[in-house]
């Protein structure tokens, strides 16, 4: 079972990391900003937090546990991140093996501090390709006196509202967009982590003293980001030199993470200048929403994979039915055809603050 954790809980949570001393009104107030602050330009989304017995066992099995359904009321899946095969790795499918967070689709290996672990499951990603991969925090073993928090999101520069090129443009955005109660200590630059350059800034929260460190870099076209919090800047530098043991695939970076090798290349609006032929689906039932997907194009310029960030099953099936006809003028790089990555928005377009969305009878960008 999962339910959701309110801004209420999440503040509490904090402030048990924290602090266990009194705020005051102004801090309280700020702090439940700063709760909410941990997952930024997040809308919509929610923690996930696995509900069990004090045996182990999930209470969901138990009837005297589950929830009722009123009569006359009928259930309807709502739309939900999938794909078109269970193979093919997808930025929502990381976990934590041992002390070791790894994401196969973003080829990242990241060794979680001594004594810190994953306490929450991240929710589904939003409509606009915002993923919360893990939110890390000291367990009952941590022998530090001082705590925080390691929040890893990924912001798909295909989607976000807020215009963003690269990873440098996003974190730029980030800190021209602090809100008042907020104050910048180091501006953005860029930094060398694990071999890869990142772009980095820091700011702190006079009323509660919590300081942010914030690192992100370029992979496949996301902004990979690194959200350090705590009351104390020395822990927040340990925490960054132990960035250092993180793997990266060769292609990360502030402005270069555009895909290759191993990975397809990302290429931006790819679909709506290469098709050669298409098939536009037809929805049946909801009509309205926005549904964006991620597909890989072979080398043959046939679709062999589709990644459904938010859509009703019906929705999802009725793409995948006909993207096989979907027909790509093949990528060519160097001389020889390539796998290529891009985004695409069926139903209507999302809002976008910056950036002018173009709208067309079924799918856009």
């Amino acid at each position: 079972m999962r339910f959701r954790v309110v801004a209420g809980e999440l503040q509490k949570h904090l402030a048990g990391v924290f602090s266990k001393g009194d705020m005051s009104p102004k801090a309280l107030r700020l702090s439940i900003f700063v709760a909410w602050f941990l997952i930024p330009l997040a809308a919509g989304q929610s923690i996930g937090i696995p509900n069990s017995s004090k045996n182990g066992s999930d209470v969901s099995a138990d009837p005297k546990h589950m929830p009722r359904v009123p009569s006359g009321v009928i259930l309807v899946k709502g739309a939900w991140p999938s794909a078109s095969d269970t193979v093919t790795p997808l930025p929502e499918d990381g976990s934590i093996t041992g002390s070791v967070f790894n994401d196969k689709y973003f080829g990242l290996a990241y060794n979680l501090p001594s004594g810190w672990l994953q306490k929450y499951q991240g929710p589904p990603p939003s409509e606009n390709g915002r993923y919360v991969l893990s939110l890390i925090s000291p367990g009952d073993t941590y022998k530090g006196s001082s705590r925080g928090t390691i929040l890893i999101t990924a912001d798909d520069l295909f989607f976000t509202p807020w215009y963003s090129a690269n990873a440098l443009e996003f974190v730029d955005y980030l800190k021209d967009h602090l809100q008042e109660d907020f104050k910048v200590e180091a501006p953005p630059s860029e930094i060398t982590i694990a071999g890869h350059t990142f772009r980095s800034f820091t700011y702190w929260a006079p009323a509660t003293q919590v300081h942010w460190y914030v690192a992100a870099t370029e992979i496949r076209c996301h902004a990979v980001q690194f959200a350090l919090t705590s009351r104390d800047p020395k822990l927040l530098e340990s925490l960054v030199h132990e960035m250092d043991t993180m793997k990266l695939p060769g292609e990360a970076g502030a402005t270069d993470g555009t895909g290759g090798g191993e990975f397809p290349v990302c290429v931006k609006d790819y679909a709506s200048s290469n098709v050669i032929s298409r098939v536009d689906p037809v929805f049946t039932v909801q009509r309205f929403n926005s549904i964006p997907v991620r597909i890989i194009i072979d080398k043959e310029g046939k679709v062999k994979h589709v990644h459904f960030l938010r859509a009703f099953p019906d929705q999802a099936k009725a793409i995948t039915d006909v993207m096989g006809q979907w027909k790509f003028k093949p990528l060519v790089r160097n001389g020889e055809t390539v796998e290529v990555e891009t985004g695409m928005v069926f139903g209507h377009a999302p809002f976008s603050i910056s950036a002018p969305a173009t709208v067309n009878s079924q799918a856009t960008r």
